[in-house]
């Protein structure tokens, strides 16, 4: 089970899940898939604050990958409540 901090959303875990999948992700191709049903500059609020977590590496240009930090939080193996 997931153990999600006080300053995550609900919408974090989707973007994680999303870039996950995607192997990248962006606030554009966030927001045209459709799995994420907030606005553009709500996922890169969203995303800079899980880079600031260490949850996503931001590459540049917008585009953010999921760190081994993230994929143990979406493992249920990471507790962001203590971070």
């Amino acid at each position: 089970m997931r153990k999600s901090g006080s300053w995550m959303t609900i919408w974090d875990d989707r973007i994680l899940e999303y870039i996950r999948n995607e192997d990248s992700g962006s606030p554009k191709k966030l927001e045209e898939s459709g799995y994420v049903r907030v606005s553009k500059s709500h996922i890169s609020r969203r995303l800079r604050t899980l880079a600031e977590h260490d949850l996503l590496t931001h590459l540049g240009n917008g585009v953010y990958v999921i760190t081994e930090r993230g994929e143990a939080y979406l493992d249920g193996e990471f507790d962001t409540s203590e971070d």
